[in-house]
């Protein structure tokens, strides 16, 4: 049988408000700022409670979602990761970098509520990777007995054992932050979005929901030098 060579649409069947309002500070993975809050919002007729049954009975979710921020453009076999330092080429299929055929990715999330509004299904997350308005185009529950490899080997992409601490510059730095907010920024920069060309004293900005924050990668780890927050 000869495969089909014929195009796929896909469209989206809702979208994702999140924390992160631009690329830069968004997460490289999922799960890894575990405070990192979301909503799902689905468009008709997927916000139906019916697609919706038994959901609550899964904590996790896997979430189908396309790097929209990305431009379309021909295809790359090798990308840089920023895991090896932004210089050393892999194969595109080794990496989870979003300059990918169909810009796909693959998130997992937890799922903290189901919300339903006149018969309309919108999901709270957390452990986002996303950016606010990343088009979903699927959900599926996460399923511990099948997804789960312990046993699984990387080459490289391993997780820090050691966390980089984040300390404001004085004691007026998080005046007027809510402790949930310092948890949330505190874990998004222990995630460490500098690029990995960044050298040490360079000044960073970076929109975390309402907060705008200023920081700066120094010897003793990530000092956060100011924060302002939207009104």
């Amino acid at each position: 049988m000869t495969p089909s060579d014929s195009s796929i649409t896909l469209s989206p069947i809702g979208w994702v408000e999140s924390v992160f309002k631009e690329k830069f500070g968004t997460p490289r993975q999922s799960g890894v700022v575990p405070s990192a809050s979301g909503v799902l919002h689905f468009y008709p007729p997927y916000d139906q409670e019916a697609a919706f049954e038994e959901l609550e009975g899964f904590s996790e979710l896997w979430l189908i979602t396309q790097f929209h921020l990305i431009a379309e453009e021909a295809f790359r076999p090798r990308v840089r990761p920023p895991k090896l330092g932004g210089e050393k080429k892999v194969g595109v299929f080794a990496s989870r970098s979003p300059y990918r055929p169909n810009r796909l990715c693959l998130s997992t999330v937890k799922l903290d509520e189901i919300f339903i509004a006149k018969g309309r299904v919108s999901l709270a997350v957390s452990g986002l990777d996303l950016v606010d308005g990343t088009p979903i185009l699927d959900v599926k529950p996460y399923l511990p007995y099948a997804d789960a490899r312990p046993q699984a080997t990387t080459s490289f992409g391993l997780a820090p054992v050691d966390l980089i601490s984040v300390t404001p510059l004085d004691d007026s730095t998080y005046a007027g932050i809510e402790a949930g907010e310092i948890k949330l920024l505190t874990e998004a920069l222990q995630a460490q979005p500098q690029p990995a060309y960044a050298k040490m004293g360079q000044g960073f900005g970076l929109t975390l929901g309402d907060l705008n924050i200023r920081w700066s990668l120094q010897e003793t780890g990530i000092v956060v030098e100011g924060i302002k927050k939207n009104s």
